[in-house]
């Protein structure tokens, strides 16, 4: 007897999707979002409201991807219907902090009273806006949102000085 897994993602009102092959197209309000996720033995198909996961195969490589496109599909939705905001904050005690954002990259001038200007790509899709002491990054692609946060912070990495005493950086705060 062969045991099928299978997970179903609800589809909300407002939003469009379509399933050609491997590639998922999710439209919504606030953009449109394509994907292509494949995985040998696991099919994608769309019922009624909802998008089906599923595998054939009862084996714990299956069973785990099946979770993984599914939240995959998910983000997806959420990101057309409201969208990802991560908020970050700006932190210094002695030499404060300067950012510029540009089309493709978030410059930071005097970091630790370095000399040499630090930047952070930021990924297409994705909206860096520059508060007074915080950064907020905006898009409907998670993982480009994400992406962007990280590299914001990885930029503002201090190297060379003791972490507990040159606590300088850029950080998240909030997530939503």
């Amino acid at each position: 007897m062969v045991k099928e897994i299978a997970r179903q993602v609800e589809i909300p009102e407002g939003v469009e999707v379509s399933v050609k092959g491997a590639s998922v197209t999710v439209k919504g309000p606030k953009g449109e979002l394509t994907r292509k996720l494949s995985y040998p033995e696991i099919v994608i198909k769309k019922e009624d409201s909802y998008l089906v996961v599923n595998s054939r195969l009862d084996r714990k490589k299956h069973r785990a991807m099946v979770g993984t496109l599914a939240a995959h599909i998910a983000n997806m939705t959420a990101g057309v219907t409201r969208g990802f905001e991560y908020r970050m904050k700006v932190v210094y005690s002695h030499f404060p902090i300067q950012l510029k954002a540009a089309s493709d990259e978030l410059v930071i001038n005097n970091f630790l009273g370095e000399r040499k200007p630090r930047s952070a790509k930021i990924l297409p899709g994705t909206k860096v806006e520059v508060l007074k002491d915080e950064v907020v990054i905006t898009g409907i692609d998670k993982e480009s949102v994400g992406q962007t946060m990280a590299n914001i912070e990885q930029a503002t990495r201090v190297r060379g000085f003791d972490i507990r005493v040159f606590q300088d950086g850029i950080y998240l705060v909030d997530k939503r």
